[in-house]
């Protein structure tokens, strides 16, 4: 019987870890299928406290880690396929087979969809990111665009305007799909040009490897043609990895986890932290405190039964 297995070893998961371990939880870590989540795909943070200088994401995961492991959390490269509530217990399917626990966090985050192009993950940090308030500072006084027509598109497209010199905004028809006011605020600051029915078809890079252009493709005409660009800002939505969890806990429609009273879910000793569970902020900062508080609140369950 564990007492604790966290699943995801983003900065939610490994915060959580951190906690567990030195309340003598031993945490049991699953790392999924991208350990270390989002930041490890990430080149240089620059808004995580306590780094002046910045600090690389997979640098920042690693660390985290190691301060869990000093602690005795544990780690495992195995997935979450499965969850069966118990009487004062749960069951997680653990790659294939079953393992008892009193408490579970889900810290599984949730990954950003991509358009599907060639190379797309080779170029993640190097000119294609799908997140401009970790990114955006990186790109003053040049032109960039945002790939969406949604109101995350928007709000990433009016943010941008305060770094970049131009900001594209590129959506495949004629009109955005946003909320009024949003498309509103985006189309009416005088650095954001929409590019209507357009797809991007092809990301051109430098003899360095960073995005120097786009090729985009009319959806109404057919015609080709680049648009040059120092960074491609993915704005079409992220999938929250809850897949494991459908029908035992609840979900909004969009699949993110629904939190009770804190970090709870609908099922006793089921917690939820950072990305799995916000469809709003997705920072690692902020994941970071999730996991802190999901930790608190698994300790206080497991203390109040003994």
């Amino acid at each position: 019987m564990e007492k604790m297995i966290i699943v995801g070893s983003g900065c939610a998961g490994l915060t959580a870890a951190i906690y567990a371990a030195r309340a003598n939880l031993d945490p049991l870590v699953l790392e999924g299928k991208e350990p270390g989540g989002q930041l490890s795909t990430t080149t240089l943070v620059e808004n995580f406290p306590g780094f002046p200088e910045g600090i690389d994401g997979p640098q920042l995961i690693l660390n985290m880690k190691a301060q869990a492991q000093r602690f005795g959390a544990r780690f495992a490269y195995s997935f979450a396929n499965g969850l069966e509530p118990k009487e004062g217990h749960l069951r997680v399917k653990v790659d294939d087979d079953w393992v008892d626990t009193r408490t579970l966090i889900v810290a599984s985050g949730a990954s950003a969809r991509w358009l599907g192009l060639p190379h797309e993950k080779k170029l993640v940090g190097h000119g294609l990111t799908s997140c401009a308030t970790c990114d955006g500072a990186f790109y003053r006084n040049v032109p960039v665009c945002v790939v969406g027509g949604g109101d995350s598109a928007c709000e990433e497209a009016t943010f941008l305007t305060k770094f970049a010199s131009k900001v594209y905004l590129i959506h495949r028809r004629d009109t955005l799909r946003a909320s009024k006011i949003m498309a509103a605020r985006a189309l009416s600051n005088p650095k954001v040009e929409p590019v209507w029915n357009s797809v991007p078809t092809e990301y051109l890079t430098d003899e360095s490897g960073e995005v120097r252009a786009v090729r985009l493709k009319n959806t109404a005409t057919g015609a080709e043609s680049e648009l040059e660009v120092k960074c491609v800002f993915v704005a079409i939505g992220h999938t929250p990895n809850t897949a494991p969890f459908r029908g035992v806990l609840d979900m909004d429609a969009e699949g993110y986890l629904t939190q009770q009273r804190g970090s709870r879910t609908n099922i006793e000793g089921v917690f939820a932290a950072g990305d799995v569970a916000d469809h709003v902020y997705k920072q690692a900062v902020t994941a970071a405190g999730e996991g802190c508080a999901a930790a608190m609140d698994a300790e206080k369950y497991l203390a109040e039964r003994g």
